[in-house]
This record gives C-alpha cells, sequence and structure tokens, in this order.
C-alpha cells in the first residue's frame, strides 16, 4: 500500500509537470482591444469581491463541518474543504470551464478543449457569456462555485474517506457531474436554460448535486464504526460551528447576489432576499424546536441558518422579499421535519449533508416556481413550476446514479473507505499524521474540576 501511495503521488506530480510543459510557450494575456466595447467598471469591481466572498465561503464550510466531527477528524475534515480550492481549480482551467461554458454540444455538455488551459479567456468581454465583464471574471466567478460543491459532499463520508481516494473522486466528480450540470442549467443553449429553468446561483447546480452524491457516497463507505455501534459522536467544537456560520452567511452575499452579474438593482433583491431568508429560517428553527420541548441549541440554529441560505440560492433575485420570508421558513420547517425522522434511514450521512443541502435546494427549487413574480404559480402560471418537476427527475438520478459510479471507479484504483484501526485512530492521526490538541481552561476559584498536570496547545 504505502508503494502504491507513493506511485499515486509520484503520478500526480507528472501531471502537474506535463501541464506546467504548456506554459513554456510564450503567452501572454489577452487584454481588451482599444476598439472592442469596454466592460463595465463598476460591475467589475462588484463581481471581483463578489468572487471573493464565494472563496471565503469554502473556509467558512471547513469550520463549520470541522467543528460537528469527533476530536479525532477536525484536521482531516476541514483539510477536505481546503484542497477542493487546489484541486478544482486545476480542472477547471483545465477542461472543467470548457465542459460548463464551451459552445454547446445539443445542450448537454460545451466543448470540452475550447478553453483549455483558459486559452481565449482574456480582458476581452465575450459574446453571449458574462455580460458587461472581463470573460476571465466570469470564469474566476463561476470557478469559486466549482470548489466549494464537491466541499459540501465530504460532509456525508466525514472520519471514514482514505484521503487520496477523495482527491481522485473530486477531480472526477467536477468534471463530469458538475461541469456538465452548470452546462444545462446556466449556458444559453443548455437544455434547462432552454426550457426555462430558474436556477439564480445554484440551488440545482450546488446544492441538489451536492446532496445526491452525499447520498451516494454515504452508501459507498457504508457506517462509521460509531453508527454501527449505534455511539453518538458530539461535535467536537462548537465555536467553530458558529464561526463558520457567520463566514458562510457573509460570503453567500457573494455567492447569491454576485449571481446577477453586474452591480444593479437585481443584486440588491438577491443580497436583500439571501440574508432575510437565513434570518428567517434560524429563528423557525429555534422556534419549532422550542415548541417541541427543546433547548434554544447554538448548533441547531447555525444549521437553520445555512438552511435558510440554501432554500433562498435557486430563488435570490426572482422573489421579493415576502416570498423570501416564506422560503426562509419553509425550508427549515422542511428540513428540521426531516432531520427528526432521521433515525429511520439506514445511511449514514454524517453532518446531513442531504437533508440540509440536497433537501434544501429541493425545496428551494420547486419555491422558486411557485414564488417567482414572473411566470410562478402565485403570479398565475403552472408552467414554470411543470419545467422545474422535469428539471428535478432528471437531475436527482443523473447527480445520485453518476456519483455512484465515480466513486464505484475511484475506489477501483484508490480503496475509499480506510481500514478500522485507522478509523478509529481518527484521520488527523491516520491519513495526514497531524494532531489537533485542545486546551482546557479552569477559572481558579470557580471550579473544582480534576486538571491533568500536562496541559496541550
Amino acid at each position: 500500500m504505502a508503494k502504491q501511495k507513493r506511485v499515486g503521488w509520484g503520478l500526480l506530480l507528472a501531471a502537474l509537470a506535463g501541464a506546467a510543459v504548456f506554459g513554456l510557450e510564450p503567452k501572454t494575456f489577452q487584454t481588451a482591444t482599444p476598439h472592442a466595447e469596454q466592460w463595465n467598471a463598476a460591475d467589475t469591481s462588484w463581481l471581483l469581491g463578489a468572487s471573493g466572498l464565494v472563496l471565503l465561503m469554502t473556509p467558512g464550510l471547513a469550520l463549520f463541518y470541522g467543528g460537528m466531527v469527533n476530536a479525532r477528524n477536525i484536521i482531516s475534515t476541514m483539510f477536505q474543504s481546503i484542497v477542493s480550492i487546489a484541486v478544482v481549480s486545476l480542472t477547471w482551467v483545465l477542461v472543467g470551464f470548457s465542459i460548463a461554458f464551451g459552445d454547446s454540444q445539443g445542450g448537454l455538455y460545451g466543448n470540452p478543449l475550447q478553453f483549455f488551459l483558459f486559452e481565449g479567456v482574456g480582458a476581452e468581454r465575450h459574446a453571449t457569456l458574462g455580460g458587461a465583464l472581463p470573460f476571465a471574471l466570469f470564469a474566476l466567478f463561476q470557478l469559486k462555485f466549482a470548489i466549494i460543491t464537491p466541499a459540501l459532499i465530504t460532509g456525508a463520508f466525514a472520519e471514514r474517506i482514505r484521503f487520496t481516494g477523495y482527491l481522485l473522486f473530486m477531480a472526477l466528480w467536477s468534471i463530469f457531474i458538475y461541469a456538465p450540470l452548470a452546462h444545462w442549467t446556466w449556458h444559453p443553449d443548455g437544455i434547462f436554460f432552454k426550457w426555462g429553468l430558474l436556477d439564480f446561483a445554484g440551488g440545482t447546480v450546488v446544492h441538489i448535486s451536492a446532496g445526491m452524491a452525499a447520498v451516494a457516497g454515504a452508501l459507498v463507505l457504508g457506517k462509521r464504526s460509531s453508527a454501527k455501534e449505534g455511539v453518538a459522536e458530539e461535535p467536537a467544537n462548537i465555536p467553530l460551528i458558529i464561526l463558520g456560520t457567520g463566514l458562510l452567511w457573509f460570503g453567500w452575499f457573494g455567492f447569491n447576489a454576485g449571481s446577477s452579474l453586474a452591480a444593479n438593482d437585481v443584486a440588491v433583491l438577491a443580497f436583500l432576499n439571501t440574508n432575510t431568508a437565513s434570518a428567517v429560517a434560524m429563528l423557525t428553527w429555534l422556534a419549532f424546536d422550542g415548541v417541541r420541548g427543546k433547548k434554544p441549541s447554538a448548533t441547531h440554529a447555525c444549521i437553520g441558518a445555512v438552511v435558510g441560505l440554501v432554500a433562498i440560492t435557486p430563488a435570490a433575485g426572482f422573489v421579493s422579499v415576502r416570498a423570501a420570508i416564506g422560503i426562509g421558513m419553509i425550508g427549515a420547517l422542511v428540513s428540521n421535519l426531516a432531520l427528526t425522522f432521521k433515525h429511520h434511514l439506514k445511511i449514514d450521512d454524517a453532518l446531513d449533508v442531504f437533508l440540509c443541502h440536497g433537501l434544501g435546494g429541493i425545496t428551494g427549487m420547486i419555491l422558486t416556481a411557485v414564488f417567482a413574480t414572473k411566470d410562478g404559480v402565485i403570479a398565475g402560471d403552472t408552467a414554470l413550476l411543470v419545467n422545474h418537476l422535469k428539471g428535478l427527475a432528471i437531475t436527482l438520478p443523473f447527480t445520485f446514479l453518476g456519483s455512484y459510479a465515480l466513486y464505484k471507479v475511484t475506489d477501483i484504483f484508490v480503496p475509499l473507505r480506510v481500514a478500522e484501526d485507522d478509523e478509529k485512530a481518527g484521520l488527523d492521526v491516520s491519513q495526514h499524521g497531524e494532531h489537533y490538541h485542545s486546551s482546557r481552561y479552569v477559572v481558579r476559584g470557580f471550579s473544582s474540576e480534576h486538571v491533568d498536570e500536562e496541559t496541550h496547545v
């Protein structure tokens, strides 16, 4: 196994060296020609900032997930999110962006080689994509969505996946699942786009796809040892969860409002709806727990806020703020009720990725067709709802079966599940050779707890 690992890392190094060889050819960044129609400076400034906000969501997710697992797996769980920045950035520059936004091949995928290594992706405006933006900025903004989506999946198989297997799966998934789905939904010639399916910022492309991949991953990898033994693992660090929620909430303004691709009234509406839905969802979660006699849990409140962010994502620029209140509330109630019945499921989705992101995305997608100010059910039209249900009927099996197949393919080359001894030792040590140490603080005169002589910092 050790020899196989060295071979695997050697192949990765060779692949990177091969890609770097293309850099030996002298190329300059394609700047806008003096006679070309210039891009809008305000829109460009806003999208530069929004791209940074969306990228910040991935470290936020790392904190959110890291706080939820046990102390033996904090580093590995957080690292799985952070490393997606590196892996997906490379796959996107190589072929991912081409498949997602290249010239459409029958509405199913873009020309894989059109923008290979970002050839032709520069400061010039694109004829049909990106609005009044440098085309490279549009590509980078879309990259941030591609980065966080596989990172969302990691919560499902937390505490039991082999790191090298995860790297391979993530690269394959970003190319064969995420990029085609993005093409269907956001490319002007994509099949969903032509149907009129509305997904403002990724309810279908990001959250439903991640949720279904999470179910597939939990099935392929099987239950954690603790789940088999009926041992309930407590979150290792609730302050990390709270901090991660704050960063996600903050970054989500770029995620949703930035998807207007312009500094305009639609961006303001999406910003307003995003904040409102999340706030309502957090309070709804707390209130619903309260009427059932539960204490106001900080962890549950944070989950509620994230569910609200997920549910409003497909609708953010298409509905009124009043509708955002309803979407936030309904999304929270649906996911909360689903979590109540989690114990009936035989699937070990460790951090409830499907129940929060998958189900939240499905709820948001349906409610978008209900509340959309133009062509929504409440506005008197049912055609949009029919198209959303058709899109859902295609997206669910595609993302589940496609992800399941990629897990199986990955497992042939790199076993996905760690050995039982490695799992019990924790992935921090067994996969990365690192330790997470937490300090115990005692206020003198106010505690009679026994404190070990050795303090770990």
